[in-house]
Protein backbone atom coordinates (compact mmCIF):
# COMPACT_ATOMS: atom_id res chain seq x y z
CA UNK A 1 0.00 0.00 0.00
CA UNK A 2 1.31 3.27 -1.21
CA UNK A 3 1.73 6.42 1.59
CA UNK A 4 -1.02 8.35 -0.70
CA UNK A 5 -3.19 5.47 0.08
CA UNK A 6 -2.91 5.20 3.54
CA UNK A 7 -3.22 8.78 3.95
CA UNK A 8 -5.54 9.90 1.49
CA UNK A 9 -8.82 8.46 3.76
CA UNK A 10 -7.97 10.75 6.20
CA UNK A 11 -7.16 13.49 4.31
CA UNK A 12 -10.33 13.49 2.48
CA UNK A 13 -12.51 12.86 6.01
CA UNK A 14 -10.32 15.90 7.72
CA UNK A 15 -11.01 18.30 4.46
CA UNK A 16 -14.42 17.05 4.64
CA UNK A 17 -14.67 18.00 8.46
CA UNK A 18 -12.52 21.26 8.41
CA UNK A 19 -14.94 22.83 5.51
CA UNK A 20 -18.16 21.48 6.77
CA UNK A 21 -17.55 23.10 10.06
CA UNK A 22 -16.74 26.70 8.48
CA UNK A 23 -19.49 26.52 6.39
CA UNK A 24 -22.37 25.49 9.37
CA UNK A 25 -20.22 28.11 11.70
CA UNK A 26 -21.14 30.56 9.07
CA UNK A 27 -25.23 29.94 10.26
CA UNK A 28 -24.05 30.97 13.76
CA UNK A 29 -25.20 34.33 14.47
CA UNK A 30 -22.65 36.53 15.81
CA UNK A 31 -19.35 34.54 14.36
CA UNK A 32 -16.82 36.48 12.65
CA UNK A 33 -14.49 34.96 10.08
CA UNK A 34 -12.01 34.66 13.36
CA UNK A 35 -14.53 32.36 15.31
CA UNK A 36 -15.40 29.97 12.51
CA UNK A 37 -11.55 29.28 11.52
CA UNK A 38 -11.13 28.63 15.11
CA UNK A 39 -14.01 25.81 15.66
CA UNK A 40 -13.02 24.79 11.87
CA UNK A 41 -9.46 24.54 13.34
CA UNK A 42 -10.26 23.09 15.99
CA UNK A 43 -12.79 20.68 15.65
CA UNK A 44 -10.59 19.08 12.82
CA UNK A 45 -7.60 19.67 14.64
CA UNK A 46 -9.26 17.85 17.98
CA UNK A 47 -10.26 14.85 15.63
CA UNK A 48 -6.95 14.11 14.01
CA UNK A 49 -5.67 14.04 17.82
CA UNK A 50 -8.33 11.76 18.95
CA UNK A 51 -7.84 9.17 16.49
CA UNK A 52 -4.03 9.54 17.26
CA UNK A 53 -4.62 8.69 20.73
CA UNK A 54 -7.26 6.29 20.89
CA UNK A 55 -4.32 3.42 20.31
CA UNK A 56 -6.01 1.91 17.07
CA UNK A 57 -3.12 0.20 15.01
CA UNK A 58 -5.95 -0.80 12.08
CA UNK A 59 -6.34 2.05 9.82
CA UNK A 60 -9.93 0.41 8.18
CA UNK A 61 -11.32 1.12 11.87
CA UNK A 62 -9.50 4.73 12.64
CA UNK A 63 -10.90 5.74 8.97
CA UNK A 64 -14.85 4.56 10.20
CA UNK A 65 -14.35 6.16 13.33
CA UNK A 66 -13.17 9.11 11.70
CA UNK A 67 -15.90 9.38 9.49
CA UNK A 68 -18.26 8.87 11.82
CA UNK A 69 -16.93 11.38 14.85
CA UNK A 70 -16.34 13.66 11.79
CA UNK A 71 -20.08 13.85 11.13
CA UNK A 72 -21.14 14.06 14.97
CA UNK A 73 -19.11 17.03 15.15
CA UNK A 74 -20.60 18.77 12.61
CA UNK A 75 -24.43 18.18 13.99
CA UNK A 76 -23.15 19.07 16.90
CA UNK A 77 -22.02 22.60 15.22
CA UNK A 78 -25.76 22.69 13.94
CA UNK A 79 -27.06 23.21 17.63
CA UNK A 80 -24.58 25.20 18.88
CA UNK A 81 -26.50 28.76 18.50
CA UNK A 82 -28.92 27.05 21.46
CA UNK A 83 -29.69 29.00 24.65
CA UNK A 84 -31.09 27.37 27.27
CA UNK A 85 -31.74 28.86 30.66
CA UNK A 86 -28.98 27.21 32.57
CA UNK A 87 -26.62 29.79 29.95
CA UNK A 88 -29.10 32.93 29.80
CA UNK A 89 -29.35 33.05 33.64
CA UNK A 90 -26.05 31.88 35.00
CA UNK A 91 -23.10 30.76 32.01
CA UNK A 92 -23.57 34.46 30.09
CA UNK A 93 -24.17 36.69 33.04
CA UNK A 94 -20.83 35.47 34.77
CA UNK A 95 -19.13 35.70 31.91
CA UNK A 96 -20.10 39.27 31.27
CA UNK A 97 -18.64 40.06 34.71
CA UNK A 98 -15.32 38.66 33.84
CA UNK A 99 -15.38 41.49 31.11
CA UNK A 100 -16.50 44.27 33.72
CA UNK A 101 -14.71 43.14 36.58
CA UNK A 102 -11.06 42.79 33.89
CA UNK A 103 -11.41 38.72 32.61
CA UNK A 104 -8.62 36.95 34.93
CA UNK A 105 -8.18 39.58 37.42
CA UNK A 106 -12.14 38.96 38.61
CA UNK A 107 -11.05 35.08 39.19
CA UNK A 108 -10.56 36.70 42.91
CA UNK A 109 -14.54 37.93 42.89
CA UNK A 110 -17.31 35.46 44.00
CA UNK A 111 -18.27 34.99 40.45
CA UNK A 112 -20.31 31.74 39.90
CA UNK A 113 -21.54 28.99 41.70
CA UNK A 114 -18.71 26.35 39.76
CA UNK A 115 -15.10 26.00 41.34
CA UNK A 116 -11.94 27.75 39.98
CA UNK A 117 -10.90 25.47 37.10
CA UNK A 118 -14.64 26.24 34.90
CA UNK A 119 -14.53 29.63 35.69
CA UNK A 120 -10.68 30.28 34.61
CA UNK A 121 -12.30 28.94 31.26
CA UNK A 122 -15.16 31.42 31.32
CA UNK A 123 -12.65 34.37 32.23
CA UNK A 124 -10.55 33.35 29.26
CA UNK A 125 -13.50 33.61 26.72
CA UNK A 126 -14.23 36.91 28.04
CA UNK A 127 -11.31 38.35 26.73
CA UNK A 128 -12.70 37.52 23.14
CA UNK A 129 -15.83 39.53 21.84
CA UNK A 130 -18.08 36.57 20.64
CA UNK A 131 -20.68 34.79 21.50
CA UNK A 132 -19.16 32.82 24.64
CA UNK A 133 -21.91 30.32 23.84
CA UNK A 134 -19.87 28.55 20.88
CA UNK A 135 -17.02 28.82 23.24
CA UNK A 136 -18.22 27.13 25.82
CA UNK A 137 -19.67 24.67 23.77
CA UNK A 138 -16.54 23.99 21.62
CA UNK A 139 -14.76 23.45 24.93
CA UNK A 140 -17.23 20.19 25.82
CA UNK A 141 -17.31 19.28 22.78
CA UNK A 142 -13.45 18.37 22.95
CA UNK A 143 -14.19 17.11 26.51
CA UNK A 144 -16.49 14.72 24.27
CA UNK A 145 -13.38 13.32 21.62
CA UNK A 146 -11.62 13.11 25.19
CA UNK A 147 -14.03 10.90 27.01
CA UNK A 148 -14.23 9.04 23.79
CA UNK A 149 -10.26 8.61 23.55
CA UNK A 150 -10.74 7.64 27.09
CA UNK A 151 -13.61 4.52 26.72
CA UNK A 152 -11.54 3.21 24.47
CA UNK A 153 -8.29 3.32 25.80
CA UNK A 154 -10.07 1.33 28.47
CA UNK A 155 -11.88 -1.16 26.68
CA UNK A 156 -8.56 -1.68 24.66
CA UNK A 157 -6.86 -2.37 27.84
CA UNK A 158 -8.84 -4.73 29.36
CA UNK A 159 -10.09 -6.61 25.96
CA UNK A 160 -7.13 -6.40 23.50
CA UNK A 161 -9.69 -6.43 20.78
CA UNK A 162 -9.67 -3.35 18.88
CA UNK A 163 -13.08 -3.83 17.21
CA UNK A 164 -14.53 -3.39 20.88
CA UNK A 165 -12.42 -0.38 21.30
CA UNK A 166 -12.93 1.20 17.88
CA UNK A 167 -16.72 1.00 18.87
CA UNK A 168 -16.13 2.40 22.41
CA UNK A 169 -14.77 5.33 20.31
CA UNK A 170 -17.17 5.84 17.97
CA UNK A 171 -19.97 5.65 20.11
CA UNK A 172 -19.54 7.73 23.02
CA UNK A 173 -20.43 10.79 20.64
CA UNK A 174 -23.44 9.77 19.48
CA UNK A 175 -24.94 8.71 22.99
CA UNK A 176 -28.46 10.93 23.22
CA UNK A 177 -27.25 12.10 26.48
CA UNK A 178 -23.27 13.20 25.39
CA UNK A 179 -24.87 14.93 22.28
CA UNK A 180 -27.95 17.02 24.28
CA UNK A 181 -25.12 17.65 27.04
CA UNK A 182 -22.55 19.64 24.78
CA UNK A 183 -24.35 20.32 21.57
CA UNK A 184 -27.26 22.03 23.26
CA UNK A 185 -27.21 22.36 27.21
CA UNK A 186 -23.55 23.15 26.43
CA UNK A 187 -23.12 22.10 30.33
CA UNK A 188 -19.30 20.76 31.38
CA UNK A 189 -19.94 17.31 32.47
CA UNK A 190 -17.49 15.20 30.10
CA UNK A 191 -15.07 17.58 31.15
CA UNK A 192 -15.01 15.97 34.74
CA UNK A 193 -15.53 12.65 33.97
CA UNK A 194 -13.55 12.02 31.03
CA UNK A 195 -10.86 13.05 33.52
CA UNK A 196 -11.79 10.97 36.28
CA UNK A 197 -12.42 8.40 33.91
CA UNK A 198 -8.58 9.18 32.66
CA UNK A 199 -7.69 8.49 35.97
CA UNK A 200 -8.69 5.24 36.48
CA UNK A 201 -7.11 4.04 32.69
CA UNK A 202 -4.27 5.15 34.00
CA UNK A 203 -4.31 3.47 37.25
CA UNK A 204 -5.00 0.08 35.30
CA UNK A 205 -2.69 0.81 33.01
CA UNK A 206 0.21 1.27 36.06
CA UNK A 207 0.19 5.00 35.51
CA UNK A 208 -0.84 5.84 39.11
CA UNK A 209 1.11 9.06 39.07
CA UNK A 210 -0.78 10.19 36.36
CA UNK A 211 -4.32 9.17 37.57
CA UNK A 212 -3.97 10.78 40.33
CA UNK A 213 -3.13 14.14 38.79
CA UNK A 214 -5.61 13.47 36.50
CA UNK A 215 -8.46 12.77 39.27
CA UNK A 216 -7.51 15.59 41.22
CA UNK A 217 -8.13 17.75 38.25
CA UNK A 218 -11.42 16.12 37.94
CA UNK A 219 -12.55 16.66 41.36
CA UNK A 220 -11.66 20.49 41.16
CA UNK A 221 -13.88 21.08 38.01
CA UNK A 222 -17.35 19.14 39.77
CA UNK A 223 -17.39 17.85 43.36
CA UNK A 224 -19.58 15.34 41.84
CA UNK A 225 -15.96 13.05 40.59
CA UNK A 226 -16.43 11.55 43.99
CA UNK A 227 -18.61 8.85 42.94
CA UNK A 228 -15.84 7.34 41.52
CA UNK A 229 -13.58 7.94 44.12
CA UNK A 230 -13.91 5.42 46.55
CA UNK A 231 -12.84 2.88 43.16
CA UNK A 232 -9.44 3.49 43.63
CA UNK A 233 -9.86 2.16 47.35
CA UNK A 234 -9.85 -0.94 45.28
CA UNK A 235 -6.51 -0.38 42.94
CA UNK A 236 -4.66 0.53 46.09
CA UNK A 237 -5.56 -2.83 47.79
CA UNK A 238 -4.29 -4.44 44.56
CA UNK A 239 -0.92 -2.42 44.19
CA UNK A 240 -1.89 -0.64 41.36
CA UNK A 241 -2.04 2.76 43.01
CA UNK A 242 0.77 3.26 46.25
CA UNK A 243 0.32 5.62 49.13
CA UNK A 244 3.06 7.98 48.22
CA UNK A 245 1.13 8.63 44.62
CA UNK A 246 -2.16 10.02 46.81
CA UNK A 247 -0.72 13.62 47.73
CA UNK A 248 -0.47 13.84 43.70
CA UNK A 249 -4.62 14.24 43.88
CA UNK A 250 -4.43 17.01 46.09
CA UNK A 251 -1.40 18.63 44.65
CA UNK A 252 -3.15 18.54 41.35
CA UNK A 253 -6.40 20.14 42.95
CA UNK A 254 -4.27 22.67 43.97
CA UNK A 255 -2.76 23.89 41.34
CA UNK A 256 -6.39 23.58 39.02
CA UNK A 257 -7.45 26.33 42.17
CA UNK A 258 -4.45 28.68 41.89
CA UNK A 259 -5.40 31.19 39.30
CA UNK A 260 -7.79 32.15 41.95
CA UNK A 261 -5.88 32.78 44.63
CA UNK A 262 -3.23 34.15 42.42
CA UNK A 263 -6.27 36.47 41.34
CA UNK A 264 -6.16 37.76 45.60
CA UNK A 265 -9.22 35.33 46.64
CA UNK A 266 -8.82 34.26 49.96
CA UNK A 267 -6.70 30.68 50.47
CA UNK A 268 -9.85 29.66 52.96
CA UNK A 269 -12.49 30.05 50.77
CA UNK A 270 -10.66 28.65 47.54
CA UNK A 271 -9.76 25.66 49.19
CA UNK A 272 -12.96 25.02 50.86
CA UNK A 273 -14.97 26.20 48.29
CA UNK A 274 -17.22 22.67 48.18
CA UNK A 275 -18.13 23.29 51.84
CA UNK A 276 -19.35 26.39 51.35
CA UNK A 277 -21.11 25.69 48.41
CA UNK A 278 -22.98 22.97 50.15
CA UNK A 279 -26.00 24.97 51.76
CA UNK A 280 -26.69 26.18 47.62
CA UNK A 281 -27.69 22.50 46.66
CA UNK A 282 -31.07 23.14 47.54
CA UNK A 283 -33.76 22.05 49.53
CA UNK A 284 -35.59 19.27 47.29
CA UNK A 285 -34.84 15.28 48.09
CA UNK A 286 -34.43 15.03 43.63
CA UNK A 287 -34.12 17.52 41.19
CA UNK A 288 -35.36 15.67 37.77
CA UNK A 289 -32.85 13.09 38.68
CA UNK A 290 -33.82 8.41 38.40
CA UNK A 291 -32.80 8.34 42.53
CA UNK A 292 -34.91 6.07 44.64
CA UNK A 293 -36.18 9.78 45.74
CA UNK A 294 -38.29 9.48 42.53
CA UNK A 295 -40.46 6.73 44.07
CA UNK A 296 -43.65 7.64 45.54
CA UNK A 297 -42.92 6.73 49.41
CA UNK A 298 -40.50 10.23 48.61
CA UNK A 299 -42.59 12.67 47.00
CA UNK A 300 -44.21 13.73 50.14
CA UNK A 301 -42.15 12.72 52.84
CA UNK A 302 -43.14 13.76 56.47
CA UNK A 303 -40.04 14.35 57.50
CA UNK A 304 -37.47 15.15 54.65
CA UNK A 305 -34.61 15.63 56.69
CA UNK A 306 -34.82 12.01 58.19
CA UNK A 307 -35.48 10.90 54.74
CA UNK A 308 -32.13 12.08 53.30
CA UNK A 309 -30.44 10.66 55.93
CA UNK A 310 -31.44 7.19 55.03
CA UNK A 311 -30.21 7.91 51.41
CA UNK A 312 -26.31 9.05 52.91
CA UNK A 313 -26.53 6.25 55.00
CA UNK A 314 -27.87 3.96 52.42
CA UNK A 315 -24.69 5.41 49.79
CA UNK A 316 -22.53 5.16 52.44
CA UNK A 317 -23.31 1.26 53.60
CA UNK A 318 -22.95 0.59 49.43
CA UNK A 319 -18.79 2.16 50.05
CA UNK A 320 -18.28 0.01 53.43
CA UNK A 321 -19.26 -3.13 51.62
CA UNK A 322 -17.65 -2.48 48.32
CA UNK A 323 -14.26 -1.44 50.68
CA UNK A 324 -14.52 -4.74 53.00
CA UNK A 325 -15.78 -7.23 50.10
CA UNK A 326 -11.88 -6.10 47.82
CA UNK A 327 -10.20 -5.98 51.54
CA UNK A 328 -11.15 -9.70 51.86
CA UNK A 329 -10.92 -10.88 48.07
CA UNK A 330 -7.89 -8.41 47.42
CA UNK A 331 -5.65 -11.47 46.09
CA UNK A 332 -8.66 -11.47 43.66
CA UNK A 333 -8.47 -7.70 42.40
CA UNK A 334 -8.10 -7.60 38.40
CA UNK A 335 -8.77 -4.85 36.08
CA UNK A 336 -12.33 -6.28 35.31
CA UNK A 337 -13.33 -6.61 39.02
CA UNK A 338 -12.13 -2.82 39.17
CA UNK A 339 -14.14 -1.68 36.31
CA UNK A 340 -16.97 -3.35 37.04
CA UNK A 341 -16.89 -1.73 40.66
CA UNK A 342 -16.57 1.56 38.56
CA UNK A 343 -19.56 0.78 37.35
CA UNK A 344 -21.36 -0.48 40.34
CA UNK A 345 -20.62 2.69 42.60
CA UNK A 346 -20.89 5.39 40.01
CA UNK A 347 -24.67 3.96 39.58
CA UNK A 348 -25.62 2.71 43.18
CA UNK A 349 -24.25 6.18 44.82
CA UNK A 350 -26.16 8.84 43.64
CA UNK A 351 -28.90 6.17 43.05
CA UNK A 352 -29.57 6.84 46.92
CA UNK A 353 -27.89 9.73 47.74
CA UNK A 354 -30.84 13.06 48.55
CA UNK A 355 -30.51 16.39 46.05
CA UNK A 356 -29.10 14.71 43.15
CA UNK A 357 -30.07 16.19 39.59
CA UNK A 358 -30.75 15.25 36.08
CA UNK A 359 -27.24 14.76 34.88
CA UNK A 360 -25.60 13.57 37.77
CA UNK A 361 -25.63 9.71 36.21
CA UNK A 362 -23.35 11.05 33.28
CA UNK A 363 -20.74 8.27 34.65
CA UNK A 364 -23.06 5.55 34.37
CA UNK A 365 -24.34 6.83 30.58
CA UNK A 366 -20.57 6.45 29.60
CA UNK A 367 -19.77 3.08 31.60
CA UNK A 368 -22.65 1.29 30.79
CA UNK A 369 -20.82 1.63 27.12
CA UNK A 370 -17.80 0.87 27.52
CA UNK A 371 -19.48 -2.65 29.53
CA UNK A 372 -21.23 -3.49 26.79
CA UNK A 373 -17.83 -3.13 24.95
CA UNK A 374 -16.11 -5.38 27.09
CA UNK A 375 -18.98 -7.26 27.79
CA UNK A 376 -21.57 -7.31 24.71
CA UNK A 377 -24.27 -9.52 26.46
CA UNK A 378 -24.92 -6.49 28.33
CA UNK A 379 -26.13 -3.58 26.06
CA UNK A 380 -29.24 -3.51 26.37
CA UNK A 381 -27.90 -1.73 29.63
CA UNK A 382 -27.17 1.26 27.81
CA UNK A 383 -30.81 1.20 26.94
CA UNK A 384 -31.40 1.60 30.54
CA UNK A 385 -28.95 3.88 31.24
CA UNK A 386 -30.15 6.46 28.39
CA UNK A 387 -33.76 6.36 29.06
CA UNK A 388 -33.05 6.91 33.14
CA UNK A 389 -31.05 10.15 31.75
CA UNK A 390 -32.92 11.26 29.46
CA UNK A 391 -36.28 11.28 31.76
CA UNK A 392 -34.68 13.97 33.70
CA UNK A 393 -33.38 15.83 30.39
CA UNK A 394 -36.58 16.19 29.04
CA UNK A 395 -37.85 17.69 32.29
CA UNK A 396 -35.30 20.15 32.57
CA UNK A 397 -36.49 21.16 28.54
CA UNK A 398 -39.72 21.16 28.29
CA UNK A 399 -40.81 21.59 31.91
CA UNK A 400 -42.78 18.36 32.78
CA UNK A 401 -42.18 15.20 32.69
CA UNK A 402 -42.94 12.75 29.88
CA UNK A 403 -42.55 9.57 32.36
CA UNK A 404 -42.69 9.89 36.28
CA UNK A 405 -39.10 9.38 37.50
CA UNK A 406 -39.68 6.47 39.07
CA UNK A 407 -39.03 4.86 35.79
CA UNK A 408 -35.82 5.52 35.69
CA UNK A 409 -35.20 4.33 39.08
CA UNK A 410 -36.46 1.03 38.20
CA UNK A 411 -34.35 1.16 34.87
CA UNK A 412 -31.11 1.75 36.58
CA UNK A 413 -31.54 -1.07 39.15
CA UNK A 414 -30.61 -3.90 36.44
CA UNK A 415 -27.33 -1.53 36.31
CA UNK A 416 -26.61 -1.92 39.65
CA UNK A 417 -26.97 -5.83 39.73
CA UNK A 418 -25.54 -6.55 36.88
CA UNK A 419 -22.61 -4.87 37.51
CA UNK A 420 -22.48 -6.56 41.46
CA UNK A 421 -22.92 -9.59 39.92
CA UNK A 422 -19.95 -9.44 37.29
CA UNK A 423 -17.40 -8.01 40.35
CA UNK A 424 -18.74 -10.67 42.11
CA UNK A 425 -18.02 -12.93 40.08
CA UNK A 426 -14.41 -11.95 39.45
CA UNK A 427 -13.91 -11.46 42.77
CA UNK A 428 -15.07 -15.04 42.97
CA UNK A 429 -13.11 -17.08 39.88
CA UNK A 430 -11.88 -19.58 40.04
CA UNK A 431 -8.14 -19.89 38.67
CA UNK A 432 -7.70 -22.46 35.79
CA UNK A 433 -4.97 -24.66 36.06
CA UNK A 434 -2.29 -24.59 33.38
CA UNK A 435 -2.17 -27.53 31.00
CA UNK A 436 1.58 -28.19 32.23
CA UNK A 437 1.13 -28.51 35.76
CA UNK A 438 -1.71 -31.09 35.05
CA UNK A 439 0.28 -32.92 32.95
CA UNK A 440 3.44 -32.86 35.97
CA UNK A 441 1.10 -33.72 38.40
Amino acid sequence: MSRLTRILPGAVIGFCLLLGAWLLSGRLPGADLALRLVLALVLTLGTAAALRLSGIKDRSFLVTAGALIAALLLLRLVWFGVETSDYTDFLRPWTDKFRKYGHLAALGRNIGNYNVPYLVFLALFSYWDVPELYLIKLLSTLFDLVLAVTLCRIVLHITASEVRACVALAVAPALPTVFLNTAIWGQCDSIYVSLALLGLYFCLADKPWAGMIALGFSFAFKLQAVFLIPVFFACLLCGKLKLWHLPLFPAAYLLAVSPAIIAGKPVKDVLLFYVSSASTVGDGLNYNSPSMYALPPFWYPSDPEAAAKLGIILALALCVVFALVFLLRRKKIDDRSIFFAALLLTCGIPLFLPHMHDRYFYFVDMLTLAMACVVPWTAPLVLCSQFASLLGYHAYFYLRYLLPMKYGFMALVPVVVCAAALCASRLWRKERIPEEMIRET
